[in-house]
């Protein structure tokens, strides 16, 4: 309970009584009710009590009615009532006296009532505030929170943090410059008179109270001169809400630290993104890269490395560049992804990522990686988007060799209309090598090697010849190649074979497996 005695006195039943002397004490803060007619009743009453009492010990001695006045004053109780009409008429004039000069709120409780009565009103009325102050906080703190997860507007950060809170805030920097400040002039000397602790303190003011709390900077616990002030009314706030305030200097600290270090980062990511499309358009050396990213601290050059590169279709019905921010949200944030220290460039309409190569092994291969991560994109978008994945590179000159790689293959999965999303380098080299081949070569070495399968029935001669391509796409394993065609084990084997009989054809030799996975490669080629 965190009532004043004026706040008290306007509560039923209590309200039926009256204020007879201590005036001047009227904002003594009640915390708790205790009623009680022992010898040592000053022994056991506490700071902030409002003692309820039958005067019955004192009723003979107004002398020891001022002696507990005294000592309640001494324990910092908040008043005291006193219930007339069974052993006084009055309350004596020696203890109004001495209440009016201790600043002690003496009260006459009103007689139709019990204690319990008035017990019971004052703590449903604090029942009320306290849950009215609880929605409160928790509809501030929501909004915090709100305000915490959305995109920072830097120049209403205070602002909006002070709307949310309503309460006057004032914010100090590293060199204890004022930020902002919707604090008094008088409230401001005081800070700067006050010697302020490298923990949260209170300070009293003319208006209320400040709550001065020091904001942490990353790597160390607190800045001693950067604080956020909050000035509260009288009053005690309650746990709850003190922390709210807390929370607040929280993301006020996290954010101005977030700011620099984002003003940072860009000024530093833009300045070496300059430089990269440089050396992508040979006007600067590999040396001269390496040397910007090891000045910035960008992790790039000492290790092996892998591209990836993220293209949208511009056509993609305005949602192009929606799509872009959403893949590289995902690249900076995903819990799978975030932690592999990989660096990510906008280089006009495409996004050029660049990996470790020696990725966790709970992680897989990088394809497979991101074809999981983003699965739901690739799904809506469909052939919109795609990424292409060079081989891996072990010296930091091989990077344009790199993004040549994944430009090849997004281009050869473009030519070969290919649907899968994450396309490796490796698996369409061999397109891409073999792409200026003329086409009637191409048609008659395709027409040569198949004319056995074509030959027979359409029906059979379909089916034989998709399973021959799932096989080699699936690296010759039969299991895999029967689950996508839904067939049996021994049916695919079953296939395989007639398609040895029939291709003459060893499916494991070497130069049988390469003159097939041309023949197949051709075809495609031909189809687009």
């Amino acid at each position: 309970m965190y009532l004043t005695i004026e706040d008290a006195l306007t509560i039923y039943p209590l309200s039926e009584g009256k204020l007879t002397a201590g005036r001047s004490g009227l904002n003594r803060i009640v915390k708790s009710v205790n009623v009680m007619d022992a010898p040592d009743i000053s022994d056991w009453v506490r700071e902030g009590d409002i003692l309820f009492t039958t005067a019955y010990l004192i009723k003979d001695n107004p002398a020891d009615g001022v002696r507990l006045l005294q000592k309640l004053v001494d324990k910092g109780a908040a008043g005291i009532g006193i219930k007339l009409g069974r052993f006084w008429a009055s309350v004596p004039d020696e203890m109004l006296q001495e209440a009016d000069r201790l600043g002690f709120p003496l009260i006459e409780l009103p007689f139709p009532f019990t204690f319990s009565d008035q017990m019971k009103g004052l703590f449903n009325a604090e029942l009320q505030k306290n849950t009215l102050l609880l929605q409160n906080v928790l509809d501030k703190q929501k909004e915090l929170i709100r305000f915490a997860l959305s995109p920072v507007d830097t120049g209403r950060l205070f602002d909006r943090i002070r709307e949310i809170l309503g309460v006057p805030l004032a914010v100090t920097g590293m060199r204890g410059q004022t930020l902002f400040s919707t604090l008094t002039t008088d409230e401001m000397q005081l800070l700067k008179k006050r010697q302020l602790k490298d923990t949260p303190q209170w300070l009293r003011c003319e208006q209320g109270r400040l709550l001065c709390v020091p904001l942490k900077s990353p790597g160390q616990d607190h800045d001693f001169n950067s604080r956020a002030i909050f000035r509260l009314p009288p009053g005690i706030p309650m746990k709850e809400e003190e922390g709210l305030y807390h929370q607040a200097a929280e993301i006020i600290g996290y954010h101005l630290n977030a700011v620099e270090r984002n003003d940072l980062t860009q000024s530093t990511q833009n300045e070496f993104a300059a430089m990269l499309k440089n050396y992508l358009k040979q006007q600067v050396s590999a040396e001269e890269l390496v040397a910007c990213a090891s000045s910035h601290g960008i992790p790039f050059g000492s290790g092996s490395f892998q591209c990836v590169l993220t293209t949208c279709d511009p056509e993609y019905t305005g949602r192009a560049d929606h799509l872009l921010k959403s893949v590289k949200q995902e690249f900076h944030y995903h819990p799978m992804l975030k932690d592999l220290s990989p660096l990510h460039f906008q280089l006009e309409d495409t996004i050029l990522s660049i990996f470790p190569s020696e990725l966790p092994r709970s992680s897989g291969k990088l394809p497979q990686l991101l074809t999981r991560v983003f699965f739901e994109q690739a799904a809506k978008a469909g052939r919109h988007l795609r990424m292409t994945v060079s081989h891996i590179k072990t010296r930091p000159d091989q990077l344009e060799a790199a993004y040549r790689e994944c430009q090849n293959a997004r281009d050869t999965a473009a030519r070969l209309n290919l649907d899968a999303f994450v396309v490796e380098f490796a698996n369409v080299e061999i397109s891409y090598i073999f792409q200026s081949v003329p086409v009637h070569k191409m048609r008659q070495f395709v027409e040569m090697a198949l004319v056995p399968l074509q030959d027979r029935a359409p029906d059979s001669a379909q089916e034989l010849l998709r399973t021959l391509e799932l096989y080699m796409a699936n690296n010759g394993q039969i299991h895999e190649t029967a689950k996508q065609l839904f067939i049996h084990r021994n049916t695919a084997a079953y296939r395989l074979e007639k398609i040895s009989e029939l291709l003459q054809v060893d499916f494991k030799d070497y130069h049988h497996l390469l003159r097939l996975k041309l023949v197949l490669m051709f075809r495609d080629m031909l189809r687009t």
